[in-house]
């Protein structure tokens, strides 16, 4: 608990950035689909196909501009970022028509989804070095911490100001309360020293690796459809939670009361995977990254009562809170930290185009007749193959890391 105690400033910066996320994620946003799409007069099909070109231009735009935490102090990033994303929830609040609405999730994407993460990641990586995993799985907790709590405040929100008053509110706790907030915080900068040495931490082969060389290594592209599945599987679950209910009978209600359990394993997941990456290494855990999604597949596939979607939750809750640490700690281990925010840009990019596609996809082939449980056996055995290239992998990366990368310290 040292370790947490000492570094509680750092860490509470990152867990706001992580939070503040939250309206510009899926199980966000989707909350206002019914409203929309009565507004709009969308259809299933309009509706998803809106939602996926928005997320497919933020992430065009985080490969863009997610180069500006390389260049920008964290505090000036954060404050165009956070005017934008309160503007673009102005703009949900007061949309007239389809158009405008796609512009609106655009920037909530773009700051929210992909922005948050990419400034929270990119700082935990560079103000820690030998307790990086404690570090961004710290941070991490305000992701789901924020899945927890923010579907029971949109109920109230709009029970109280309307949809479109929703977003009003939510645009003035952006910008009045956690943009002054993460300013005050972001007074104080951290050099990792004590944490393996000062300065930049170096990756593979010694060195500092360029968004261009990255992409022109095969280990960039030989992990990257792997790492694509959890993002990938875990929206698509959460898209299509009302037609699970719809085609296996289950009680809508009784089925939201499994993410709050989903929230607490997520967290508890994610503490302990940052201790195991410090103290065992980043190659050692690479292997075992999808195994979880592997078995919430396997329970999707299974027939039987709402067991099924809570068994399935539990599942993806401890693959989640795997993947968040591991995904903070993977890229500056493999590539350094001197160019990492272009690095993570392109990364979280392909991120943020599974979670766009994902529901599309899917879509199309429950239009078609397979139903999402039905579509599981398919999915699982994609996190076989993308494991068993995990395996193969992670001696070879291992090889070429400097030793302080293979084990960290666990003081």
């Amino acid at each position: 608990m040292g370790f947490y105690r000492r570094n509680s400033w750092w860490l509470i910066t990152g867990f706001l950035f992580m939070f503040a996320s939250g309206p510009g994620q899926t199980f966000f946003i989707a909350q206002y689909a019914g409203q929309l799409r009565a507004d709009f007069d969308l259809s299933n099909g309009d509706w998803g196909s809106l939602y996926t070109l928005a997320t497919l231009a933020s992430a065009a735009s985080l490969i863009a501009f997610g180069r500006f935490a390389d260049t920008l102090p964290l505090a000036r990033l954060a404050t165009i970022i956070f005017l934008l994303y309160a503007a673009a929830a102005l703009t949900m609040g007061l949309s007239p028509g389809p158009i405008v609405t796609v512009i609106a999730i655009f920037g909530l994407r773009f700051c929210g989804q992909g922005m948050m993460g990419l400034m929270a990641m990119t700082a935990m990586a560079r103000w820690f070095r030998a307790n990086r995993g404690r570090a961004v799985a710290a941070a991490a907790l305000g992701f789901p911490v924020g899945e927890a709590i923010f579907p029971f405040v949109v109920v109230l929100l709009v029970a109280a100001f309307g949809w479109r008053g929703s977003w009003f509110v939510i645009a003035a706790f952006l910008a009045l309360i956690i943009l002054p907030t993460l300013l005050i915080l972001l007074r104080r900068d951290r050099t990792p020293q004590g944490e393996g040495g000062a300065g930049m931490a170096a990756g593979m082969d010694g060195r500092h690796w360029k968004k261009a060389e990255v992409l022109r290594h095969w280990s960039f592209w030989l992990l990257l459809p792997g790492l694509m599945a959890p993002p990938f599987i875990g929206t698509c679950a959460f898209f299509h939670q009302a037609h699970v209910a719809e085609v296996r009978g289950y009680d809508f209600a009784t089925m939201t009361l499994a993410f709050p359990m989903y929230a607490a394993i997520t967290v508890s997941t994610s503490l302990a995977t940052g201790v195991a990456v410090d103290r065992l290494g980043l190659p050692k855990l690479l292997p075992f990254l999808l195994v979880p999604m592997i078995f919430a597949m396997a329970a999707l596939a299974t027939p039987g009562g709402v067991w099924v979607w809570f068994a399935m939750l539990a599942c993806i809750g401890v693959s989640q809170g795997f993947v968040i640490t591991i995904m903070g700690t993977l890229w500056p281990t493999l590539y350094g930290t001197r160019w990492l925010g272009s690095v993570k840009s392109a990364s979280s990019a392909a991120m943020v185009i599974a979670t766009a596609v994902g529901p599309g996809i899917t879509g199309i082939v429950i239009d078609a007749g397979i139903d999402f449980p039905n579509q599981a056996p398919a999915l699982m055995a994609y996190c076989v193959v993308a494991s068993v290239v995990f395996i193969l992998a992670a001696p070879r990366i291992a090889a070429r890391l400097p030793s302080r990368s293979l084990v960290g310290n666990p003081a």
